[in-house]
């Protein structure tokens, strides 16, 4: 098994999705741990641009040949853009989870929840 990577300059939640701060946006998706547990990933629904998701909450789900998962968004705020791209290449989440497999970018209303996610290394350390 090839090891699995998680960048330095993202943050992570408990339920595996990774979080890419630019400002008051937050670009989200799943970390390689995710995709790797989920197996091929064939369906992404995603939240619609406009809609407003909270911390927490469910907010879309990712489909494998395994199982279906909900996608938790890890901050409140309003969804500003998704990854349309996924409609037709949802693999892409499972062969650049950090890169062309990102999810969707929300406003944040309430930066203080990004302190509340984890740095690399707590990350990690959850996953043993």
């Amino acid at each position: 098994m090839s090891e699995l990577s998680y960048p330095e300059n993202l943050r992570y939640t408990a339920e595996h999705e990774w979080v890419a701060v630019e400002g008051d946006l937050a670009k989200i998706g799943v970390t390689a741990y995710a995709q790797d547990a989920l197996g091929d990933v064939v369906y992404v629904n995603l939240p619609a641009v406009g809609d407003t998701v909270s911390a927490g909450d469910s907010c879309g789900e990712v489909e494998s040949t395994k199982s279906v998962s909900d996608l938790y968004s890890p901050v409140s705020g309003e969804v500003v853009e998704v990854n349309e791209e996924l409609d037709g290449t949802p693999e892409s989440v499972n062969s650049d989870p950090y890169g062309s497999g990102w999810m969707f970018t929300v406003k944040v209303t309430d930066p203080g929840q990004l302190d509340g996610l984890m740095d690399v290394s707590a990350y990690k350390a959850q996953l043993d």
